[in-house]
């Protein structure tokens, strides 16, 4: 075998018993582009023989897609597709673990008018209502991974020559998710445990909110009572612990809807809906974005904070180290799911009820009441560096450091 086939391996038994953690006996569905074949095959192969009853996978190319956006007529993009819909609400209702391979080209959309991208977006949320309930409040089992495209790999390696660039980001994906060593499971359970450790010394904390000091940022964040910090596993309706993101680094929870004030500057770019955002910001009072600016995408911006009442609020609120693996490597992978874990990062949109003590169990109204925003959009942006500080106020009033110059304090 060789050196990229054992590496291929490694990531597909990754992605099948450590990511979903399918179970005997349960069905797998897996979502891929064709750019990511190679993979989604090996992860059905390692699916059945963790003993999945069935794997059904949902294909999609991206050069289908944008001739979708170029080509159909405007009302093509109001439809709410409601039969694709249906099938993933079933699957998730009897206990399906998801597993999705993600291969877009963060250009995918450059140029398409943003009317078009908002209005599937919308149409697309409306008939997902369900299934995003259950997938936030983690009542089932999936995961995130991710394999290299051309336009993704041409985005992260401009200046490699041509030939070499889909090989170099499949090396960094390799060497991210820990698949270049040669005990993968056993990098990874170091790894969740010591990500447990940190959520842990913070869910005893119980701190009020948190206080943002950075160039370009000044922003207090208020924390709802009896709110939960999450990292690595995360365990569905039936007890069986998975890992949501290949990679992850991070440890977040749910910040008070209405408590977030003062002004937040992002230090990475932003891919949404097939487009770039950079050098942007927020300023938040009572909770809500009341305005925002971008040196790059401000109508992608703009059209994000307004896809509904709630997206304009922060759903999440996350702490990276900056001198994190992905952050070491001196890459932008122009994708969130990386992007994310190299680096402390925020949330506009939808909060996940496991943030809050019972609140798997809970209603949207009750969420609602205890301080966690609903929002059918849910999107990360990074606000993290080597200089920024944290703090945490206690019930009390008083301030204790939890992170120095983006390092943590503890």
């Amino acid at each position: 075998m060789s050196d990229f086939a054992q590496k291929l391996d490694r990531y597909a038994a990754l992605i099948v018993k450590v990511g979903a953690n399918v179970q005997p006996g349960q069905t797998v569905a897996v979502n891929a582009s064709l750019d990511s074949a190679e993979l989604a095959r090996l992860v059905v192969r390692k699916a059945y023989e963790a003993g999945a009853r069935s794997v059904k996978v949902f294909w999609t190319d991206e050069v289908v897609t944008r001739l979708k956006y170029d080509l159909a007529p405007d009302e093509a993009f109001l439809e709410e597709p409601k039969w694709s819909a249906a099938e993933k609400l079933e699957l998730a209702r009897a206990g399906a673990a998801s597993i999705n391979l993600m291969s877009d080209d963060p250009d995918l959309l450059s140029g398409v008018p943003g009317e078009r991208i908002a209005n599937a977006q919308k149409a697309a949320s409306r008939v997902m209502k369900d299934y995003r309930v259950l997938s936030r409040g983690f009542k089932f089992s999936w995961t995130i991974a991710t394999a290299p495209s051309r336009g993704w790999a041409d985005k992260v390696f401009p200046d490699a020559p041509e030939s070499a660039r889909i090989g170099l980001l499949w090396e960094a994906i390799f060497k991210l998710v820990r698949a270049d060593r040669a005990d993968t499971l056993a990098a990874w359970e170091t790894h969740l445990s010591e990500l447990k450790r940190r959520a842990d010394i913070l869910n005893a904390k119980q701190y009020r909110a948190l206080r943002y000091a950075a160039p370009g940022t000044d922003l207090t964040i208020a924390l709802p009572a009896d709110h939960v910090w999450l990292g690595g596993r995360k365990q569905n309706a039936d007890g069986v612990w998975f890992v949501p993101n290949l990679p992850t680094e991070e440890v977040y929870t749910a910040p008070k809807r209405d408590g977030v004030r003062g002004t937040v500057s992002s230090t990475k770019p932003l891919s949404y809906a097939g487009q770039i955002i950079d050098g942007f910001s927020f300023a938040f009072e009572d909770g809500r974005a009341i305005r925002t600016s971008a040196a790059r995408g401000a109508e992608a911006l703009a059209t994000l904070v307004q896809m509904d009442e709630g997206a304009a609020y922060l759903g999440e609120v996350a702490l990276v180290p900056h001198r994190s693996p992905i952050s070491d490597s001196g890459l932008l992978f122009y994708k969130t799911l990386f992007d994310e874990n190299a680096s402390c990062h925020l949330a506009v949109g939808g909060a996940y009820s496991s943030c809050i003590a019972g609140g798997a169990d809970m209603s949207q109204e009750e969420l609602a009441a205890r301080g966690l925003n609903n929002s059918t959009v849910h999107t990360d942006f990074m606000v993290g560096s080597g200089e920024l500080d944290i703090f945490g106020i206690t019930a009390e009033g008083s301030e204790e450091q939890v992170f120095v110059k983006g390092a943590w304090a503890f």
